[in-house]
């Protein structure tokens, strides 16, 4: 049976979706706090693994604690920590607990986190973990025997759209659709007119597309991430937009710049919904869809 996401996916409709992170530590309620704020107001929640290679409570128990709740769990995958024995491990305990949806990730490098002394895995990519999905769903394991029992996940992956050049970028979107992609989380998208001629060329592909929404919570960091973050440019009238106002308001007029994107995504059917990431401020998201008037 599809999952509810797959079946929101399948709808037609906007489709909105959002993150959580989980805690350093078994202190969880922080997380279970966003989860019931989350729930009921988007269509699936995804669960953050060890992002930006930070140590932390695992996503797959995450979504355990999303479906718990209610919630439509999709679980984050990175290739970074394990080998694809232990991948494919996990894939099978989240099957048999419930979960099915899963965004295939190879994940940053070790030095950006803090474990720099850990070994980076990498015995796949996100490509490779995308087969290797579809593979167990065809009932075998990546050694090629035969397992007692499939999985069947909606698959996604990731994109950017404001990658320079971008050519490599619609190689791998290509190529991530061929093994069974159903839908993409893109990265942070702020400039939609290039968004837009990325689409013209994603609507070539059935997969399903959910632009990718930051929160900008102050200039500082808008700045930050043109300068430092690859594949994110902010545009300097959103920066000048940020700079405008007392520090004490820029959260709330990062709020005003997210809803509206959103909003005019929606409005001009540019694409097939949004995923939303505040980073940290999880609890905003709600005013976020507010201000897009969803």
């Amino acid at each position: 049976m599809a999952s509810r996401f797959k079946q929101a996916l399948d709808s037609g409709k906007f489709v909105i979706t959002s993150e959580v992170a989980p805690p350093k530590g078994t202190n969880l309620e922080k997380m279970f706090h966003h989860i019931e704020l989350l729930k009921d107001k988007v269509d699936g929640i995804n669960i953050t693994d060890h992002q930006s290679s930070v140590m932390r409570y695992p996503s797959l128990g995450g979504c355990l604690a999303v479906s718990e709740r209610g919630g439509e769990p999709i679980m984050q995958m990175t290739c970074r920590d394990r080998n694809r024995m232990a991948l494919e491990a996990d894939l099978l305990l989240a099957y048999s607990r419930g979960i099915r949806n899963v965004l295939c990730l190879t994940g940053d490098a070790v030095p950006v986190g803090d474990h720099k002394e850990a070994k980076g895995v990498f015995d796949l990519d996100s490509l490779q973990l995308l087969r290797a999905i579809r593979q167990l769903t065809e009932g075998k394991d990546l050694g090629g025997n035969e397992l007692d029992g499939a999985v069947e996940f909606c698959m996604g992956a990731i994109v950017t759209p404001e990658a320079q050049p971008i050519e490599p970028q619609l190689i791998k979107f290509e190529k991530k659709v061929e093994a069974g992609a159903e839908f993409f989380q893109t990265q942070a998208i702020y400039d939609l007119e290039n968004f837009k001629k990325f689409m013209e060329y994603a609507r070539k592909f059935k997969a399903k597309i959910l632009a990718g929404i930051v929160l900008l919570s102050s200039a500082r960091m808008a700045k930050y991430m043109t300068q430092n973050v690859p594949g994110i440019f902010v545009p300097q009238a959103l920066i000048d937009e940020m700079s405008a106002v007392p520090k004490e308001e820029m959260l709330a007029k990062g709020i005003e710049i997210a809803g509206r994107a959103i909003a005019a995504l929606k409005k001009d059917k540019i694409c097939d919904g949004v995923h939303i990431m505040a980073i940290g401020k999880e609890e905003v998201v709600p005013d976020i869809l507010e201000a897009a008037g969803l």
